[in-house]
């Protein structure tokens, strides 16, 4: 991908259970350095994501790389950024505590 031009990805993603998932998505991008230079236009893990039994998809991301990435200098030697994802199924009505409340 060159900086400033827009890319279009794809990532598979598979229910291997009997039963209807519901799911979300988190992304990394290594270098964690690179990350702010990495700007997602639409995204699959933008919502979540319904996968029925057995069901495979090809889920996109249409993204690119600022342009500003060239001129940083910590940048200089970063030739390989990698965009991963961690889908996990979502829990409805779930409620997280509130970190230092009881």
């Amino acid at each position: 991908v060159v900086p400033g031009e827009t890319a279009l990805a794809f990532y598979k993603a598979k229910n291997p259970t009997d039963k209807p998932i519901i799911g979300i998505s988190t992304y990394n991008v290594i270098p964690f350095e690179a990350g702010q230079y990495f700007n997602k236009i639409q995204c699959f893990c933008f919502e979540e994501q319904w996968l029925n039994p057995q069901e495979e998809v090809d889920m996109p991301v249409f993204f690119y790389i600022d342009p500003e990435f060239v001129e940083d200098p910590k940048m200089a030697k970063v030739d390989l950024i990698t965009l991963s994802y961690t889908f996990f199924e979502a829990k409805e009505g779930q409620k997280l505590p509130l970190p230092g409340y009881q």
